[in-house]
């Protein structure tokens, strides 16, 4: 297979990246500053130029849009949260996704089971809303938004797309308190993903294989 990572220069992307070159695979993990197989930034149009060039003319089996940014944290309703951060975050963690898809469209369209994997959050959920963090937990609920839509629009391709959330992981993003390693999502993800098919596409998941509420 041909898979794309986005961030995958660190936390969970650099271990599902490791994961799929230990089993064999093709994999370009993408980062920003150098960082990755290819440098991208997917708030930046313009970024894509090089691994749409890297890609032109290979079929992508798999895409997993994890690139995402967690910039509010500790932020206060009465004095934080400014628009700048919002912009930002959604450049990356929506807007970016949105962009990674439709720049490798083609390739996914030429893989003979394409899939799109969205890494989101339980945080994206309605059933996960104790106040906080504000504009991650909007930014994720859009992205299983747009990954429920994409899933509509690609269904006549032939194109699988799953959301996923990760669990709360032991990275830079989630901290060193976080209920799991690296290693355990990157098993259950990868799992997940295998397991993705057209009957399940537009699907909420999580990455110990259950149905997540929306």
């Amino acid at each position: 297979m041909q898979i794309v990572i986005t961030g995958g220069a660190r936390g969970i992307g650099a271990g599902l990246a490791q994961h799929y070159v230990d089993a064999g695979e093709a994999v370009i993990a993408t980062g920003r500053n150098g960082a990755g197989d290819v440098e991208l930034d997917v708030s930046d149009p313009q970024s894509f130029l090089t691994l749409t060039d890297a890609l032109s003319g290979q079929p992508v089996d798999l895409l997993v849009c994890n690139a995402g940014v967690y910039l509010d944290r500790g932020e206060h309703l009465e004095t934080g949260y400014g628009a700048d951060l919002w912009a930002a975050s959604f450049a990356v963690n929506v807007t970016g996704v949105f962009l990674s898809v439709q720049n490798l469209l083609p390739n996914l369209k030429a893989a003979k089971t394409p899939k799109i994997a969205i890494i989101s959050s339980q945080m994206a959920s309605h059933t996960r809303a104790p106040g906080g963090s504000y504009i991650y937990r909007a930014s994720k609920a859009a992205a299983l938004n747009l990954g429920r839509n994409l899933a509509s629009d690609l269904k006549p391709a032939g194109i699988a797309v799953g959301i996923y959330h990760p669990g709360w992981v032991r990275t830079d993003m989630g901290g060193t308190y976080a209920d799991i390693s690296t290693k355990e999502a990157v098993s259950g993800l990868t799992a997940e993903f295998a397991a993705l098919d057209m009957s399940m596409t537009g699907c909420f998941r999580t990455w110990d294989g259950q149905d997540h509420p929306y």
